[in-house]
């Protein structure tokens, strides 16, 4: 068999066996498929798309690429699941969830990701807490998530290794917007994790890598699919992302905003249905919840009694943070040197927001990244954001700016008064969640 022969065969749009995915993708871990083999791959991908089964066996093959975690020697008395999004602005889900399930009885070993581009990544939020350490031994994970059921870190160089190599291809020769590639680069790292169930959540809107609804369900239904016929029980919600889901955006404010959801000082309305709708149906697929109503009841319950809040706590200092962080984030989260309102330039209502410009504006602050090697400033971003429908006048900031330096806000100042755009109608409310793609 010859990695050539694998691209030809996909070029002239034949369907692949199980045999030829697997030994293509020995081979990109192996180093004895190449660049521009991946990249040839990748493009005839990209023109000629996969059948389903194509996408559960890249899927697993790439999954099995490295280690696959197990859990049944720690005799866990609950599920291994876990959660993934496809990326938005503020969109602080993960921060709450993995306490709030394992508050519920399930284990979540929580393997996230960095931000690039526009939007936000778990990581670099959990990297404003000092001394948190995201990149853990494979023992200290299961340790953690062993005792206190939760752990959320970033990928190992154990776990999916032909995804690492196949993604860096994809992202520098424009073949990253394939939806059966995007399938099986998502699930090949979950199901690493050892996973019983996922939910997801898929992003549709113009802050969205999926800008609307056919494609984020074109998306929504391919990995339901693939990760059912993978093994794993999984379903999907596609949700809202034409503006900013939480009031935050960027590193530390969005990790004090979901400080203040846990311990009830305020939760957003949208960020909470997003956060209950998930938890929801993570106690769903694994058998931790009979409906719908009893899955909500356990989640507010956990909520109420401070049972999630207690759970980020012993993670947090579990993972090497400080152990009274819940009770005093303000004195270890960073703070920007400035911060200072934006205001309207006229009264009226919000009518849009260009939820990808204004995670382009924490972007330029430096709380993010136009390259994977950039270092990011945790401290800078936006909070009090406005919310479509809100009446503003020219006294009501649209955010608070946390930035480095005057010069800095200032720009801010200007692409934001671009990003949001204030009218006199008051339109009709987008849901926050579309709809739910559960396993057949």
């Amino acid at each position: 068999m010859l990695p050539q022969e694998i691209i030809r065969a996909k070029r002239d749009g034949k369907v692949l066996s199980k045999g030829q995915i697997d030994f293509f993708v020995q081979g990109i871990t192996a180093g004895t498929v190449t660049e521009g083999q991946i990249a040839a791959f990748a493009m005839a991908v990209f023109f000629n798309g996969m059948t389903m089964d194509e996408r559960v066996a890249l899927t697993q093959a790439m999954q099995n690429s490295g280690s696959v975690l197990q859990w049944d020697d720690l005799h866990l008395n609950g599920p291994v699941v876990d959660k993934h999004s496809t990326g938005g602005v503020g969109d602080m889900v993960s921060l709450m969830l993995g306490p709030m399930v394992a508050a519920c009885g399930g284990y979540v070993p929580m393997i996230s990701g960095r931000g690039l581009g526009h939007t936000g990544g778990t990581l670099d939020k959990f990297e404003s807490i000092p001394g948190y350490n995201c990149a853990p031994s494979l023992s200290l994970l299961r340790r953690v998530v062993k005792d206190v059921g939760v752990a959320i870190i970033g990928q190992t160089g154990e776990l999916a290794p032909a995804d690492k190599r196949f993604y860096a291809t994809r992202d520098v020769t424009a073949t990253v917007e394939s939806v059966p590639l995007i399938t099986a680069s998502i699930l090949a790292k979950k199901l690493a994790a050892g996973l019983q169930a996922l939910s997801m959540d898929v992003k549709c809107g113009n802050g969205a890598f999926m800008s609307d609804l056919a494609q984020a369900t074109e998306l929504a239904e391919s990995i339901v699919h693939v990760a059912n016929e993978a093994g794993v029980r999984t379903s999907a919600l596609i949700t809202d992302m034409n503006q900013v889901l939480g009031s935050t955006a960027g590193n530390a404010v969005e990790m004090q905003e979901a400080v203040h959801y846990l311990t009830g000082t305020v939760r957003n309305p949208r960020l909470h249905e997003v956060t209950m709708g998930l938890c929801a149906q993570m106690l769903l697929l694994s058998g931790l919840a009979n409906d719908e109503n009893e899955a909500r009841q356990a989640l507010q319950g956990a909520l109420d009694s401070g049972a999630a809040a207690e759970k980020f706590a012993q993670m947090v200092a579990a993972l090497g943070g400080p152990t009274d962080f819940l009770d005093k984030p303000q004195t270890y989260l960073p703070q920007a040197n400035i911060i200072v309102p934006v205001y309207a330039s006229t009264s009226g209502v919000v009518e849009r927001m260009n939820t990808r410009d204004v995670g382009l504006v924490v972007v330029s602050l430096g709380g993010g990244r136009t390259r994977a090697e950039d270092a990011i400033d945790h401290s800078v971003g936006l909070s009090e954001l406005v919310r479509l429908g809100d009446t503003v006048d020219t006294q009501t900031p649209l955010a608070m700016i946390h930035a480095r330096t005057e010069a800095d806000a200032e720009a801010a100042k200007r692409q934001l008064l671009e990003s949001i755009q204030i009218g006199a109608t008051v339109s009709e409310p987008q849901p926050v969640v579309y709809r739910c793609i559960e396993p057949n």
